[in-house]
């Protein structure tokens, strides 16, 4: 079976930035060992499917190691490689996923992704977590994933994490974050428990850093910045049980695969 594939940068305008995304095009259901074994083999944080089912695309996600329930910048990446190639002629999109439904629209230049907020509730920051940063964190908050806020954007910028000892926590993966200098708010994330040691810019992490720094600024429009090597941006807005998730794309490859 020959399959179209995609690579794509995501939440960026500049080649080489952003996240990089695998898009694989779906003519029918593969099994789930033979999707694992293709993301594992693109080795990027993700490898996103896409198959169309009558007025919508079935979307899953994979890491190199393991599927996981909601992913931005694929699921941003997946969008983009529809509009491009034609085969999606609306301005919206609507993708079926373990997460619900989720809607991607064409708004100008940017893509908005519509997806379930994630909001944090407070929690302990432990000794382990504080070793795991090799800093401590002036909050810490819990959602899918722990949330750790500094007061600054150098201090996030700085962090030299110990990722097998975040690997070791109680938790999915880490969000670090501080008011921005030049954006409302910055970030980091690490998810060594799922193979991406860090992300280099990751769009679900925003559904608990849109709604919490939405209350911190008094602001429902945010415009946020993953401060990791590659970096991205991203322009949020907090809406209640929803966040919309915005942000810009570039292709860097087209090709197939062949899986026998």
């Amino acid at each position: 079976m020959t399959l179209s594939v995609y690579q794509v940068d995501a939440f960026t305008d500049t080649l080489f930035g952003g996240n990089p995304a695998a898009v694989v095009l779906l003519p029918s259901e593969l099994s789930e060992s033979t999707l694992q074994s293709i993301a594992a083999e693109h080795n990027l944080s993700e490898t996103a499917f896409v198959l169309p089912e009558e007025q919508h695309y079935r979307l899953r996600w994979f890491t190199p190691v393991l599927e996981v329930d909601l992913c931005g910048h694929a699921t941003l990446a997946s969008a983009f490689v529809l509009f491009e190639t034609g085969l999606a002629t609306e301005d919206s999109i609507r993708f079926e996923t373990k997460s619900g439904s989720l809607f991607v629209t064409r708004d100008a230049d940017l893509m908005r992704m519509d997806f379930p907020s994630r909001p944090p509730e407070p929690a302990s920051c432990t000794d382990a977590l504080v070793d795991a940063l090799g800093a401590r964190p002036s909050e810490v908050h819990g959602s899918r994933d722990l949330m750790a806020v500094f007061d600054s954007e150098e201090q996030v910028r700085r962090l030299q994490p110990d990722f097998a000892k975040i690997a070791a926590l109680d938790a999915f993966a880490v969000a670090v974050t501080a008011p921005g200098r030049e954006v409302d708010f910055v970030s980091r994330f690490f998810a060594p428990k799922a193979g991406v040691a860090e992300d280099p810019v990751t769009g679900s992490a925003h559904c608990t850093l849109v709604p919490y720094w939405a209350r911190q600024l008094a602001k429902r429009e945010l415009h946020a910045r993953q401060v990791s090597a590659r970096g991205g941006e991203l322009f949020c807005t907090d809406r209640g049980d929803r966040v919309s998730i915005g942000g810009r794309a570039v292709m860097y490859l087209r090709g197939q695969i062949e899986v026998t």
